[in-house]
């Protein structure tokens, strides 16, 4: 979906921003201190750990879609990703189901069911996602009695719609292809 910026709130570009902050951040190789102190040997220790977990990470992206979206760098840098191609629906909602699954009182699965409904799957929702108007149909009958469940066909399809549309762009980007160079 694209969209000019000047439609967006306010709060949504300067999330927009906050995401490109954050990724800016992993683009950057980490600069290790000079100190040879004790403590900086132990921080220098503690960043060498995690940046080697950051590269496996990284190079694990490529190997597969789930990866991904199995770490918490990667589900972030994909969004910032998304962002910047203004396509980023299909990733919150798929995220939006991850949580709402987790959700074990019946009145807050059916509160939080039709707030997700009415942000991504309704026709003219704020973040509509792009599926077919038998999955919306479907979606909205499991509304009426909502489990953790009923998003399940509308989920899958959006997310093999970003495995096989969003992801491989995502893999080619620029922004990509230098966090690999890094590791």
């Amino acid at each position: 979906m694209c969209r000019t910026l000047a439609a967006f709130p306010t709060t949504c570009l300067e999330r927009a921003k906050e995401f490109k902050t954050r990724l800016g951040i992993f683009l950057h190789k980490s600069e290790l201190g000079s100190d040879t102190g004790s403590v900086g040997k132990f921080e220098w220790g503690s960043k060498h750990s995690k940046e080697r977990n950051f590269s496996e990470d990284v190079l694990g992206w490529k190997e597969s879609f789930d990866l991904l979206l199995s770490s918490k760098h990667g589900v972030a840098a994909f969004h910032a990703f998304l962002k910047t191609e203004f396509s980023e629906e299909n990733l919150e909602f798929w995220l939006a189901c991850e949580e709402y699954k987790k959700i074990h009182s019946a009145t807050k699965l059916a509160s939080q069911a039709h707030r997700i409904f009415e942000e991504f799957i309704c026709s003219e929702a704020p973040k509509e996602v792009n599926i077919d108007h038998e999955t919306r149909e479907l979606t909205r009958t499991n509304l009426q009695a909502a489990t953790a469940t009923c998003f399940d066909v509308a989920q899958g399809k959006t997310r093999t719609l970003m495995e096989k549309d969003s992801y491989p762009r995502f893999l080619k980007s620029p922004a990509y292809r230098d966090l690999a160079a890094q590791t």
